[in-house]
């Protein structure tokens, strides 16, 4: 347990290899961590109409998001109380019920099944009793957050503290609409990926086209309880992004906003194993019919993605670095890498509660 007494910054190093590497981690992260924050589900602009629905994966729990009949989004597990298959595969619009892919046993858009096909012969069996379990749902500034254990996650007003009024009413993520989503699997430990975004420190040797836009010297990070935020002004020629602030928010354990001029892209990482981790980019935009705006869009994806596969090789190399049995862990930078450790300390708090419990 040593080393994960608390740090202060000034003298912290990170987190040892074992925590990225070791079989046991993704139980503990999965209690210990997922199934107790708020995890970013979708955007409403996904779910507009009674039965839009999105699938989702929680460190391993399938879920599904739906807008009831009586507008009210429900975040459900997407696993059949029958013989656990998928009641969605894929996301989809104006689902009149939940049929589940396997045996077809239909639930209604409130999660309480409907009916099971030749199940006249089953003793007692009553429909209306059987329900996925649900998850606590909030919705903020446009997007859907669900938690498992809402009394064990962070409260949610406190967990956004600040960002509303940092954003202001013309930047509202409510606003955007023209969603575009891709994902990228990547050889690492969902932790690798987090501790890469959490600092600049790595953007003017990974990412030059990235460092062009960027004030590195300017570049800041600001730290809340629950989340944290970098930022920087950009330039950028008009044809991207023009000119503003950019705005890269991190909000406990693995949900990223990234706010620059007329582009809210948000991404999640999704753990898939020890060594392995999908990161899914969800990009919103104003609704334009305009080509200007519709040439600025393709830009901003090409750019975007761009940089992903500049991080996507970077994490891949550093995995392998923690799996090799060399490193030692290093120091910190405090100015650069305090989102590392804001983030490496909450870890730290989270996996010593997971020892005196197990002890």
């Amino acid at each position: 347990m040593d080393d994960l007494a608390p740090q202060a910054l000034a003298t912290a190093t990170a987190l040892p290899a074992r925590y990225y590497v070791d079989a046991s981690m993704p139980a503990i992260d999965r209690s210990m961590v997922f199934d107790r924050s708020w995890q970013l589900i979708a955007h409403a602009c996904q779910l507009r109409d009674a039965g839009d629905h999105v699938i989702g994966n929680l460190a391993g729990l399938p879920l599904i998001a739906v807008r009831g009949a009586d507008t009210a989004i429900r975040v459900f597990h997407n696993v059949c109380r029958h013989r656990a298959g998928p009641i969605a595969q894929c996301d989809g619009l104006a689902a009149k019920s939940l049929r589940c892919r396997y045996h077809g046993w239909n639930y209604g858009l409130d999660g309480v099944l409907k009916s099971a096909p030749e199940m006249q012969d089953a003793l007692d069996f009553e429909p209306s009793s059987i329900h996925l379990p649900q998850l606590a749902v909030k919705i903020w500034q446009g997007l859907v957050f669900a938690a498992v254990d809402e009394a064990q996650a962070p409260d949610f007003d406190t967990f956004v503290a600040g960002i509303d009024a940092r954003l202001g009413a013309d930047r509202g993520l409510e606003h955007y609409d023209r969603h575009h989503r891709v994902g990228y699997d990547i050889a690492c430990n969902w932790k690798v990926y987090v501790d890469n975004f959490l600092e600049g420190y790595h953007v003017p040797h990974v990412h030059p086209g990235l460092n062009r836009l960027l004030d590195y010297r300017s570049y800041r990070t600001e730290l809340m309880q629950w989340h944290n935020l970098q930022w920087s002004p950009l330039e950028s020629d008009a044809s991207l992004y023009g000119n503003g602030d950019a705005l890269y928010y991190w909000l406990w354990p693995n949900t990223m906003l990234n706010i620059l001029p007329g582009r809210l892209q948000t991404n999640r990482v999704i753990p898939l194993g020890v060594d392995h981790c999908r990161v899914e980019f969800d990009s919103y935009y104003a609704t334009s019919d305009d080509e200007a705006a519709d040439a600025k869009r393709n830009a901003d994806l090409e750019f975007s993605d761009e940089v992903q596969h500049e991080d996507l090789g970077i994490c891949e190399d550093v995995q392998r670095g923690f799996a090799s049995g060399s490193y030692v862990p290093g120091r910190l930078n405090p100015l650069r890498e305090s989102g590392v450790h804001h983030f490496h300390e909450m870890l730290r708090a989270a996996y010593r509660e997971a020892g005196s419990n197990a002890a």
